[in-house]
């Protein structure tokens, strides 16, 4: 059968936008058919049922109705009764469709309109399937674009094969870019969207720096070298924590470079942005020290519990420590997933003389003793009355001036007073309503009970109903900054550990737990543990 110029054109037209829009020729005619049929439901009827074929070797439109076999039809332009449908062929049943041949029809203006816009946007959704199916599995990479526009900020960057977007806020400040500008960045997210890019960008994202540093050291390309942690302020400064797995390799020196010519290569890739980079230890300590280069530290003291570190620096060194607008501290606090705390030696000076001088009123006050007595006390380490009543007595009477005599006294004076303390808060404990019952659980003391009284728990199933969070508090970590709760237990010598014994014990007796199920727990812990090493 001869080929019209029509048809021909049809399929020229549809191989031409195929190419340009990297997408497969059959889905365009797919396309058309579409458009043929939504043309073809104006202008027959648009409850119609109607199909549009185009064959892919010759261009040739075949457009048929499609009639429901029925009992008894009800709709003739849908359907068709069961016995009309034998007339036409004797195999029909009833579900089947019968084809209903129509004639070739010349579209107008309008519904040329009209199939022009289901062909676009048909061809619009396959090829953003085809972008999101080629850069699904790049998230993480560093792809390099022409910029093709700027809206409001927002850099539209021609990959070649799709066009990605970085956000305002995802472009180092101050960065100017221009139409016909070459650009690289990462690739941090890839999604489905239903209008716009779906290729989202980044020139601030940490892992951005981390990927341009694999490109200049070949050490971290190769693994031999890996960086461990990264922290950015885009435009002005960054931090990065690196650690080699070979001795004789060393990691700072490899991303520096000869004269100092990969580290610069990064730099001039992030305008300028001045980078730190820093050997990573597996000791907190060493680890803080080293991320608030280039001040000095003269001494830290670690809390894990909060995830907090005090540092304290000579009184010259402060300023250099915190940095311009505390972003030396703030990116060191990032790096390390630590909290820190500075403060000078004057400053921690003044805060250990007024613990001194609490600790030493605490004991002239609870053990009756004059100042010199309660200072000695103090300085030798005691911090509590708890310890002076409990601990070993020669380690009293080893203090200078001290005999045993005077020791047995001040332990005795000790006790004296907790047993006060202890009788004022059982008395506290029983008009709260505290049952007696929780003074079975081992390290539960009157003044917990009080607390728990204070706060609605008074029986061993309300205990029970509590989590080592609730007693012991917990910390959140927001914004880079970590925020602590209290817990009920909060201000007596508690560790996590203990409180979540005690919560056991409490649902042992209140019979929520056997010991078998306990058994099995501790069995299935072991397992998982022996599995993980």
């Amino acid at each position: 059968m001869a080929v019209s110029a029509n048809r021909l054109e049809l399929l020229q037209i549809a191989d031409a936008v195929a190419r340009e829009k990297v997408i497969d020729r059959e889905i365009v005619l797919a396309a058309m058919a579409d458009a043929i049929q939504k043309a073809a439901r104006s202008r027959y009827g648009t409850e119609s049922n109607i199909r549009a074929d185009i064959n892919p070797k010759t261009g040739e439109i075949r457009l048929q109705r499609l009639l429901e076999v029925v009992d008894k039809a009800e709709d003739y332009s849908t359907q068709i009764p069961l016995e009309l449908a034998r007339d036409r062929n004797p195999d029909a049943a009833l579900g089947d469709f019968i084809a209903d041949p129509l004639p070739p029809m010349d579209f107008g203006r309008i519904a040329a309109q009209s199939a022009k816009q289901v062909i676009v946007q048909k061809v619009r959704e396959a090829e953003r399937d085809r972008q999101f199916d080629e850069f699904k599995d790049r998230v993480g990479e560093i792809v390099n674009g022409t910029v093709k526009r700027v809206e409001y900020g927002n850099v539209i960057v021609d990959l070649g094969r799709g066009e990605g977007i970085i956000r305002r806020d995802e472009m180092i400040p101050r960065e100017n870019v221009r139409y016909g500008d070459r650009v690289r960045a990462y690739v941090y997210d890839v999604r489905r969207e239903q209008r716009g890019p779906q290729i989202f960008l980044s020139r601030t994202h940490p892992q951005f720096m981390v990927k341009l540093f694999t490109m200049e050291v070949p050490e971290i390309y190769d693994g031999i070298i890996q960086v461990k942690s990264v922290a950015r302020d885009p435009g002005s400064r960054a931090k990065i924590a690196v650690i080699s797995n070979d001795s004789s390799i060393d990691p700072v020196g490899a991303c520096v470079g000869m004269r100092g010519s990969r580290v610069q290569a990064v730099v001039g890739e992030l305008q300028g942005e001045k980078i730190d980079i820093i050997p990573w230890s597996q000791d907190p300590a060493t680890f803080v020290v080293n991320a608030l280069q280039p001040a000095e530290v003269a001494k830290v003291v670690l809390d894990e519990d909060a995830e907090r570190i005090e540092v304290v620096v000579p009184d010259e060194q402060l300023s250099l420590a915190i940095g311009r607008r505390g972003q030396n501290v703030r990116l060191a606090s990032q790096l390390t997933g630590w909290d820190i705390d500075i403060m000078t030696e004057a400053e921690e000076s003044e805060r250990r003389q007024k613990e001194f001088n609490e600790r030493t009123n605490l004991f002239m006050d609870s053990l009756d003793v004059d100042e010199m007595v309660g200072q000695v006390l103090a300085s030798e380490g005691f911090a509590a009355v708890e310890e002076l009543a409990y601990v070993d007595l020669d380690e009293i009477s080893s203090i200078d001036g001290f005999d045993e005599e005077t020791a047995q006294e001040i332990q005795q004076r000790a006790r004296e007073f907790l047993e006060r303390l202890e009788a004022e808060m059982d008395e506290k404990r029983k008009a709260l309503g505290v049952e007696d019952e929780l003074r079975q659980i081992d390290g539960m003391t009157a003044q917990m009970m009080v607390a728990l009284g204070e706060d609605g728990i008074k029986t061993i199933e309300d205990f029970a109903g509590c989590a080592a969070d609730d007693l012991v508090g917990w910390s959140e970590r927001k914004n880079g900054e970590t925020k602590k709760f209290e817990g009920l237990f909060s201000k007596f010598d508690v560790s996590r550990v203990e409180a979540e014994q005690m919560i056991v014990q409490a649902r042992l007796a209140a019979g929520w737990i056997t010991e078998e199920d306990l058994a099995k727990g501790t069995e299935e812990e072991v397992t998982e543990a022996e599995q993980e090493a």
